[in-house]
């Protein structure tokens, strides 16, 4: 598991305060545990931001817009760091988003369910 670093406020305000309209759409849903687990925004992880972060879970919610287009070898190697260290990300694209909010918050409940079932049965996630 990833060391978790004192946030680093002054970034952190800023990637909040330049939050994409799909981060923005999404954050209701996982500001008030409406998922079924807490999250927190724009947390680091390792040498890292996390869009959404759930700590309990280890589980890591990017919302992905066109620089991830442009660039997909750096989700890659920035979604195998995190594999490596315990965090199951889940990847949804703007539009995934702004077109389906509702059903984006439930996949990430779905997930919430699925990591909590590994936590209960005493097995590892990936």
């Amino acid at each position: 598991m990833p060391d978790w670093k004192p946030r680093n406020t002054v970034r952190a305000r800023t990637l909040r305060r330049e939050a994409t309209p799909a981060e923005r759409a999404l954050w209701p849903y996982l500001a008030r545990s409406r998922t079924g687990a807490k999250f927190s925004r724009q947390m680091p992880v390792g040498p890292f931001f996390a869009d959404f972060l759930c700590r309990e879970l280890q589980l890591v919610v990017e919302i992905d817009g066109h620089s991830h287009d442009v660039a997909p070898e750096r989700d890659a190697s920035r979604d195998a760091w995190m594999a490596e260290h315990g965090l199951t990300v889940l990847r949804f694209t703007n539009a995934d988003v702004l077109r389906n909010v509702e059903g984006v918050a439930t996949a990430i409940g779905l997930e919430v369910e699925r990591l909590r079932g590994l936590k209960g049965s005493g097995r590892a996630h990936p």
